[in-house]
């Protein structure tokens, strides 16, 4: 079984590459699914249905379907309420995050420390925001 090449080493034989599809065409490197499509697969290893992560995402309805449809495109913000609304943990919502081209949860900025402690405390959607509110930070959602 041959060993998965890190990202480091596929790094350096990018920057070797003399051809691009040198690198492309001998390794495995994937498309990552759309952003929806990552939406529905988590529902269906979770056994969710949309209408129900929307609901306790805090997310307006039509709004969230088309989120998982693919007609629209979530904010980082609407992104981590979905990770409430799914119940993900910090780990979780960090590959959503991902998957939608969003940036991590960095510790080291207030709000993003806040929202890691209530997802790692399995807080639903409403004592975030209204954690966030304690601490004067804005809430989830208001763009």
């Amino acid at each position: 079984m041959e060993k998965d090449i890190t990202t480091d080493e596929l790094l350096a034989r990018l920057f070797k590459a003399t051809q691009l599809k040198d690198v492309l065409e001998n390794e495995d490197i994937t498309q990552p699914p759309l952003f929806h499509e990552y939406l529905r697969q988590l529902c269906r290893d979770r056994g969710e249905v949309a209408e129900r992560v929307i609901k306790r995402a805090g997310i307006d309805r039509t709004y969230g379907h088309q989120l998982f449809s693919g007609r629209r495109k979530p904010s980082r913000d609407k992104v981590i309420q979905l990770a409430f609304g799914f119940g993900l943990d910090v780990d979780e919502t960090q590959q959503l995050l991902k998957s939608a081209r969003h940036t991590a949860l960095y510790p080291k900025i207030k709000r993003d420390a806040a929202i890691i402690y209530c997802l790692a405390r399995n807080m639903e959607i409403a004592g975030a925001q209204d954690l966030l509110a304690d601490f004067d930070l804005s809430v989830l959602g208001i763009e």
